[in-house]
């Protein structure tokens, strides 16, 4: 990390700044004896709950057993023990079910890329157990949709929600459905786009071109390749405004892999991702001093990416979900600043023109026959005045 990355961090708590030094080194022993007063006056209670809510507790227990007592309490190892544990079980059998989710899509033809869960755990940290992972979110072609959703109920899987729709707009505004084993415990996440529309992004073709394989889960378990792997994360973080460090650290351990600059670079132009994607290089750089090699530099450069990069610092700071309401008024102010502030020109363009699109609610306030869907187009800033006026929504 240079000096050109530094952000201002007074926003941060002693217990977080600490945190992020657990995270940053491997000899937590050399960094207590070189600045003993990073642990002192340290609210120990606030700061476990601190690695639980960023999902970084199994990657700081390995160091915090390898050191020295005087330094952490010994009360706070032994409560990370027990959820590192608990974790590692939980992890066990996700990759069990993935593998078998995985073998059973194959069966049908099915085509899928798992995004998340064990097989980027096994990627970017080696180990399983060291992230967390709360389901198993895998892709589709949008033309197999409909067979993955059956597979995964003819496997006891049942699906959360549908969505209301008119004129097949869920194809586009949403990205994935979920499903849930009651038997099992495990939720499922059937993605058939990357991120929430409207945006533009890889289809699944050239995404299944650049896959990997996994040697871990076995031949049916398939993976996004270094540099598709990236624009995910980056468009997932950014999205969520980086309020969990585990996301940082995903992009931190991606970066020491040394994916292919030039098509890093050249994938995040084409889908318009740049300022996202030198936000997290400038995140991940100065908060976990992450390396940024020399041709992505310029992505960390632009002044966008820096004034983004500061504004989510202010989730950074805070335990908040941002996808989790209600959210406390600052929060929610703010974040209804944030979301239109991360988007390129193009992406805001698309976002007015997806508004005005029609939604399950045109129809539901003037109920018209099938054939008659069209004049939702015309009628749709008529409709959506009314129920703002109304007090209702979109």
């Amino acid at each position: 990390m240079t000096d050109g990355y530094a952000l201002d961090k007074k926003s941060l708590s002693k217990e977080l700044m600490l945190l992020l030094a657990v995270l940053k080194t491997d000899d937590i022993d050399e960094t207590a004896e070189r600045n003993p007063q990073m642990f002192a006056d340290i609210d120990w209670e606030l700061w476990v709950r601190l690695s639980l809510h960023h999902r970084v507790f199994p990657y700081i227990y390995p160091k915090l057993s390898r050191m020295h007592e005087e330094h952490v309490p010994a009360g706070v190892t032994q409560r990370l023990k027990w959820e590192y544990r608990k974790n590692t079980v939980q992890m066990l059998q996700l990759s069990g079910e993935m593998g078998y989710i995985g073998e059973e899509l194959a069966k049908q033809n099915i085509r899928s890329l798992f995004l998340k869960g064990p097989v980027l755990a096994q990627e970017l940290y080696g180990d399983i157990s060291l992230r967390t992972s709360r389901d198993l979110d895998f892709l589709v072609p949008m033309e197999q949709l409909a067979e993955a959703e059956a597979l995964l109920v003819r496997l006891g899987y049942i699906k959360e929600e549908d969505f209301e729709s008119i004129l097949g707009d869920w194809k586009w505004r949403e990205h994935h459905t979920t499903f849930n084993h009651p038997a099992k415990g495990i939720k499922a996440e059937v993605h058939w786009r990357l991120s929430p529309g409207p945006s533009r992004e890889p289809g699944f073709d050239e995404l299944w071109r650049r896959a990997r394989t996994s040697s871990h889960f076995g031949r049916n378990v398939h993976y996004l390749g270094s540099e598709d792997l990236f624009l995910f994360l980056v468009a997932h973080g950014s999205r969520h405004g980086w309020s969990r460090l585990r996301w940082l650290l995903d992009i931190k351990l991606l970066l020491l892999q040394k994916p292919d600059s030039g098509k890093l670079s050249g994938l995040l132009q084409r889908y318009n991702y740049a300022d996202a994607g030198g936000q997290a290089l400038l995140l991940a750089a100065d908060l976990l001093e992450a390396p940024v090699e020399p041709a992505l530099a310029g992505l960390a450069e632009r002044p966008k990416a820096r004034r983004i990069a500061r504004l989510a610092l202010f989730y950074v700071a805070r335990m908040v979900n941002l996808h989790n309401p209600p959210l406390e008024p600052e929060v929610k102010r703010h974040y209804k600043y944030y979301q239109p502030a991360i988007l390129t020109p193009w992406h805001q363009l698309l976002y007015v023109i997806g508004f005005l699109y029609p939604y399950a609610a045109d129809a539901k306030t003037l109920p018209l026959p099938k054939r008659l869907h069209v004049l939702y187009f015309p009628l749709r800033p008529f409709l959506w005045t009314w129920r703002r006026v109304r007090g209702g929504t979109k």
